[in-house]
């Protein structure tokens, strides 16, 4: 199964540099739904929680690496996360790949983000690993 996560752009920073997910604010239902294997891509309204500016990009993916979810403890907030492995990419916007995402072929299609994590085709997450690969360098 493919999943689109819907996280900040900080958030999702963070959580590559400790290799794990946190969807949906810490609880653990958006997290249950994901198996080993699967894989979950992170698309950034914004750049920090809070923020009102735009970002509007897909800024990481990885693969579920195992079935456990655990609680972290960080003083009086203790989210749920997963093990995931990272793949190296880079951020790519989402108005340029708007024409050829089945994601964004509705008219309304930001409505569903609403939701913080739910299925994506898996044409789309071969278009987003193509474009989101890192450029060579030279």
């Amino acid at each position: 199964m493919n999943w689109l996560g819907v996280v900040s752009a900080e958030h999702v920073r963070r959580g590559v540099s400790l290799g794990i997910a946190q969807i949906g604010h810490g609880k653990r239902a958006g997290l249950a739904r994901m198996k080993e294997g699967d894989t979950l891509v992170y698309y950034s309204p914004v750049e920090r929680l809070g923020n009102r500016t735009p970002l509007r990009q897909f800024t990481a993916i990885g693969t579920v690496a195992d079935d456990e979810i655990w609680q972290a403890d960080e003083g009086n907030f203790k989210p749920f996360r997963r093990c995931i492995r990272y793949e190296p990419t880079r951020p790519v916007s989402v108005e340029d790949l708007k024409s050829v995402l089945r994601l964004t072929s509705a008219p309304n299609w930001g409505y569903q983000l609403r939701r913080g994590l739910i299925p994506l085709d898996i044409a789309d997450v071969d278009v987003l690993r193509a474009c989101m690969r890192p450029k060579a360098a030279g």
